[in-house]
């Protein structure tokens, strides 16, 4: 919106010289949204918690320790979206598709996971809406914005995907290019779903994905810099930083109030929608590959799962006292701020080795 504004008055007005620098931006983008948070913060928890008698229902089999946050209102996540939404729009340039691809993403899966947590709450029952009826409007979701990606994307990338470690390497994936992005905006949804267990756990290597997405999204985005470092150039992804950065804003905002005691959960609410759009800008950016090193915790949270329904289904033996992985270190007796703080570690480590990828090729 500012954007627009400075072809009025920018010229007459100095601050809005200023709007036409994309880093410029991307730091407004991350201070609104930061400052937005903190802002409706109390009331948006005050507002969940007169709407959650009960809070967020907990699991019968989980660890006893969760025991003791029965009474924590959930769907904190409509704080991260309205805060991350808001700020995009104003520091964001709205003639740009990817843009708007990407609020789609995180609204139509914030919606989903709105209704799955309303389920939660209504039924008083840590089930929410049936697997099936979730994927299925996921993936109608991921649908459509994969098939707006290809048409704004450039003919040679529509349909591509890059190889990191190798210069401008591209498979053409042809009509199958569509399949495999429902399948990684999917996948990156559900397992930041499945990491969001332990207070403050998830929104911080969240955090860690979406600035990584940004410098991504900044140097894939600049053709001084994609021919310098030998990757595919995609015009128009610089606009994404804005929207990571106002993410890494909106995250920190939340984490106040997430830190452990967690005076709000985000819910499915908060984790599809996030964990959708990531998928979205690694998808856009050409990096679906780096998404599964930089966001590597989620990738172990998830087959953490899938090993152990696996093998109980197979054998009737389980290969981590509970699934996913977080719940494992917590029947081992580790403390839930030591799991927490370790996690991120792990995911600051990834994220280093993934923008690695940027340069070694």
């Amino acid at each position: 919106m500012l954007l627009h504004l400075y072809s009025f008055l920018g010229e007459n007005v100095p601050f809005f010289n200023l709007v036409q620098f994309l880093t410029f931006r991307s730091g407004g983008a991350l201070v609104t949204s930061l400052v937005m948070s903190f802002l409706i913060a109390p009331t948006i928890i005050a507002w969940l918690k007169s709407r959650q008698p009960g809070g967020q229902p907990i699991r019968d089999d989980g660890p006893e320790s969760h025991l003791k946050k029965a009474g924590t209102p959930t769907m904190g996540g409509f704080l991260i979206l309205l805060s991350m939404t808001f700020s995009t729009l104003i520091w964001a340039d709205l003639t740009n598709g990817f843009v708007w691809v990407i609020i789609l993403i995180s609204i139509g899966f914030g919606l989903i996971g709105f209704v799955d947590d309303y389920q939660k709450l209504t039924s008083r029952s840590p089930k929410g809406i049936s697997g099936r009826l979730k994927l299925i409007a996921e993936i109608i979701v991921a649908g459509i914005a994969s098939w707006w990606i290809t048409k704004l994307s450039a003919p040679d990338l529509a349909s591509s995907i890059a190889l990191p470690f190798l210069k401008d390497a591209l498979i053409n994936l042809g009509i199958f290019f569509i399949p495999a992005s429902i399948f990684v905006m999917v996948g990156a949804s559900n397992s930041v779903n499945l990491t969001d267990g332990l207070d403050g756990l998830a929104i911080v290597p969240v955090m860690i994905a979406a600035g990584s997405f940004g410098i991504i999204a900044w140097v894939v985005g600049n053709t001084v810099f994609a021919d310098y470092l030998l990757i595919n150039y995609v015009p128009g992804t610089g606009e994404l930083t804005v929207f990571c950065a106002a993410l890494v804003g909106a995250g920190l905002g939340f984490l106040w109030y997430n830190a452990p005691p967690a005076m709000v959960f985000m819910g499915d609410t908060g984790s599809l929608s996030m964990g959708g759009a990531i998928g979205g800008i690694a998808i856009i950016t050409k990096h679906e590959l780096v998404l599964a090193i930089i966001g590597g915790l989620f990738v172990l949270e998830t087959v953490s799962v899938i090993v152990q329904v696996a093998s109980f289904k197979l054998t009737g033996k389980r290969v981590f006292r509970m699934a996913p992985l977080h719940h494992h270190y917590e029947q081992k007796g580790w403390a839930e701020p030591t799991i927490v703080i370790r996690f991120w570690i792990i995911s600051v480590i990834l994220a280093l080795i993934g923008l690695s990828t940027l340069k070694l090729r």
